[in-house]
Parts: structure tokens; C-alpha cells; sequence
């Protein structure tokens, strides 16, 4: 490594074990890469998603929960400079929700985009759960679709928070949601305004694996669908993401391994990750939020990126957690 690729990289590893979340452009081999974290600010549960060539992430602001009203997003055509959208969907759009807004999943359809968040914290006979926006831009604003939310009764013992939406290759679109260590997936309506019952007549089908917390994510490689999440406690140092492989987006859900972790080199509360797929390639990002070393704050998490890779089985290897980040890569249309 050179003198002044050095320089950056422990400039930058400083920061982030202060607690500073600063934006960093780090230099790696005179490569420009995207820094960790890559953008300023407490930032958790970062969803990642590709629209044409910009690469979006939208997080939950990390704060204590009566602080939590409203979302940003980030924009990047290259996955290192990234733009800032300030409150694409705050609570005076959402009028049932009262306490905390969270953990997004959004989604394009039909030249719309849909914003699903969690709200409330709800607990059994309250008012919150998943709702749902919507906005003809990706960077909002987006308004209230149903003036209630989409789900609000806890079911199978999962909590309606965490969701996130997976269109499968024949046109479904199914939610995969679920706290309190239950999972559920449900399917979703063309418009997003409601459930559609499965074959068999019920509405929500459990799908819990081994050591699940929260934190579902889905993608389909090769045919296969790649089911994660995530394990351990979202406040403390444990956290982390586990995944399983099946031929069906109902599994059953076989836990294969842990691929994300704390690095006691690097950073604690690795978790609630989502994944980035640059279309025609076999370039993967993980996309996740983690807590800078010896900072122990609740709510004081930042959001990264790294490669996510697999092996020759299909199998995807253990993430290892830099401060450098990734390349810069653009997308062609």
C-alpha cells in the first residue's frame, strides 16, 4: 500500500472508531472506493435497490424512537458519491403513525414507487404495523396509500415490522416481515392495497428459520431463492446475518450459515442488511448497518457497503467487514 493510500485508510478506520460517521472517499491501491460508512449520520437498516443506472439506499434514521419520524434516502451512480434526500416520507404523511417509523422496503411498480415501513412499535390491541406509500419519484415525496396500516394484528407471533418486498420471476409480489423471532411471508395485491390468500385459503404462512430475530431479505440466484437475515440482539454486539438456500419462496428454509459478523478489528452489530445485484453482472453489494468500535450507544449505527461473493456451489462466502468499501462501479442502461 502506498503512503498516501495508508494515510487514508487510517484517517478513515480513526473516525469510525471514534463514533464520527464521516463520508469517506478512501483511496485502496489508488482506487477509489466508497469509504465505511459510506454516507454521514446514524443511519440502520439500510435498504439497497437499483433503479435503471443509480444505485438508492434507504435507511431508518437511527435514533430513539420519538426522534424517528421521518426518512431519508441516498442516490449514487457510482456507489461512492452519494446524494442525499431529506425526508422523502416524515409522519405528517402518515397520520396513524405516533411513535416511531422504521426499516424500509421500497419498490417499483407500474412507473410508482411503493414505500413500506414499520410504525409504532405495535403491540397486541395497539394502532401501528406495516403501512405503505406511494410517490411517482424514487426520491418522494411519498403520501399515506391506505390512511391505516397494511398490517397491523400480530399473527404467528410475528410482529408486523421488517418487511421486505420480493417480486418473483412469474409476477408475484410476496412480503416477507416478521419480529420477535417470526418470520411470516404474505402476497400482496396488484396495487399493493391488500393480501391475496394462497392456494390452500390462508392469508399468512410462517417461514421461520433456525435462530431467527428479524430482518428478512430475499433474492433468487440461478433459480434458487436466497433467504436471510438477521440473528442476536439489534442493540448489542452479537448481531449478525445468517442465510438459507431453498427451491421455493415458501422454503422450507434449511439455516446454512452465518455471513455477516462483528470484527473486533473492524466494527460491532453487523446486521439488518439488504443486497445489491447490478443486473447482467455477478457483482453483489451487501448493503447493512453496523456500530463503530467501542461506541456502545443504542442507537448509534452507520451504514456500509461491502462485496458479497459466492462459492463455486453457489454457496456465498463469509463477508469480511473494511473500512475502505467498495470500487466505484456504474451501471449501463
Amino acid at each position: 500500500m502506498k503512503k498516501n493510500s495508508l494515510f487514508v485508510f487510517l484517517c478513515t478506520a480513526a473516525l469510525v472508531a471514534c463514533g464520527q460517521p464521516k463520508q469517506q472517499q478512501a483511496v485502496a491501491d489508488d482506487v477509489l472506493t466508497s469509504g465505511n460508512p459510506v454516507f454521514e449520520g446514524w443511519y440502520a437498516d439500510p435498504e439497497g435497490i437499483i433503479y435503471d443506472d443509480t444505485y438508492w439506499i434507504f435507511p431508518t434514521w437511527s435514533d430513539v424512537y420519538e426522534n424517528q419520524t421521518f426518512f431519508d434516502c441516498f442516490s449514487s451512480k457510482d456507489l461512492v458519491n452519494w446524494t442525499k434526500h431529506s425526508s422523502v416520507l416524515d409522519s405528517s404523511a402518515v397520520k396513524w403513525a405516533k411513535k416511531a417509523m422504521w426499516a424500509p422496503s421500497i419498490i417499483r411498480k407500474d412507473g410508482k414507487y411503493y414505500f413500506f415501513f414499520g410504525a409504532n412499535d405495535v403491540h397486541e390491541g395497539e394502532i401501528g404495523g406495516i403501512g405503505v406509500a406511494v410517490s411517482d419519484r424514487p426520491d418522494g415525496p411519498y403520501k399515506d396509500l391506505l390512511g391505516k396500516p397494511l398490517i397491523n394484528e400480530i399473527v404467528n407471533g410475528a410482529q408486523p415490522i421488517d418487511q421486505f418486498v420480493f417480486h418473483d420471476d412469474d409476477g408475484s409480489y410476496y412480503m416477507y416481515y416478521g419480529g420477535w423471532g417470526h418470520c411470516n411471508v404474505v402476497r400482496l395485491n396488484d396495487d399493493f392495497t391488500g393480501l391475496v390468500p394462497f392456494e390452500d385459503g390462508t392469508i399468512y404462512r410462517e417461514v421461520t428459520p433456525e435462530n431467527y430475530v428479524e430482518g428478512p431479505f430475499m433474492f433468487k440466484k440461478n433459480g434458487k431463492y436466497y433467504f436471510m437475515w438477521s440473528e442476536g440482539g439489534w442493540g448489542g454486539p452479537d448481531y449478525s446475518v445468517a442465510y438459507a438456500i431453498a427451491d421455493s419462496p415458501f422454503g422450507p428454509f434449511k439455516r446454512i450459515a452465518k455471513i455477516l459478523q462483528q470484527d473486533p478489528e473492524v466494527a460491532t452489530s453487523a446486521g439488518h442488511h439488504s443486497v445489491m445485484h447490478v443486473p447482467g453482472s455477478e457483482d453483489y453489494y451487501i448493503v447493512y448497518h453496523r456500530r463503530p468500535l467501542n461506541d456502545t450507544a443504542r442507537d448509534h449505527r452507520v451504514t456500509c457497503i461491502d462485496r458479497m461473493t459466492f462459492d463455486e456451489n453457489g454457496f456465498i462466502n463469509p463477508v469480511k467487514m473494511t473500512f475502505e468499501g467498495v470500487p466505484a462501479r456504474t451501471i449501463k442502461k
